[in-house]
């Protein structure tokens, strides 16, 4: 195990001089720099008062699963990241803590009596179908072993999951 720990450290100790060298303070560094900080103005903005709490523990369960699902990911060595805010996990933060949740929020939010599996479906169409692609294109984002169809159905039950923690009362979590 000291052997493995050994080089992890090292290799991590060579993923911070790359990033140092590659990503900080490049046009990369302030596109994730922008993704991690406006979605929670825009969402603070114009939140619903007094749902708060039960959007931002929907938020947090989305930021865990999301965090989970990207770790796993480069893992396993199914997609990669050109660039990270910083260097740490979540890998790709923020997607995994401000996109994705922050989305999520503000859709449960709005329209709250539209059909949750018509908005979960339309969350992960966009996540998926526009959202994976527009990283892709501008060169954030490598999928190596993945597929936008694999990223479907997980984006639907992390929405339909977030729902049903929106829609508990407080007296049922105890």
């Amino acid at each position: 195990m000291k052997d493995i720990m050994n080089e992890f450290t090292t290799v991590q100790m060579e993923h911070f001089s790359y990033w140092r060298e590659h990503t900080l303070w490049h046009w990369e560094f302030w596109v994730l720099l922008f993704l991690a900080v406006a979605p929670w103005v825009v969402w603070f903005i114009i939140r619903k008062r007094g749902s708060e709490a039960r959007l931002l523990l929907s938020g947090a369960f989305a930021v865990i699963v999301a965090s989970w699902f990207d770790f796993l990911g480069i893992a396993f060595g199914l997609w990669e990241y050109k660039a990270m805010l910083i260097p740490t996990i979540p890998s790709f933060m923020p997607w995994d803590i401000s996109v994705v949740p922050v989305s999520i929020m503000i859709w449960l939010q709005f329209k709250p009596r539209m059909n949750p599996f018509i908005k979960a479906f339309s969350f992960s169409v966009i996540a998926s179908f526009i959202g994976e692609p527009i990283f892709i294109w501008i060169g954030l984002y490598n999928p190596i072993h993945w597929s936008h169809l694999y990223s479907f159905p997980i984006y639907i039950l992390i929405y339909l999951l977030a729902y049903k923690i929106s829609k508990t009362d407080s007296t049922d979590l105890l």
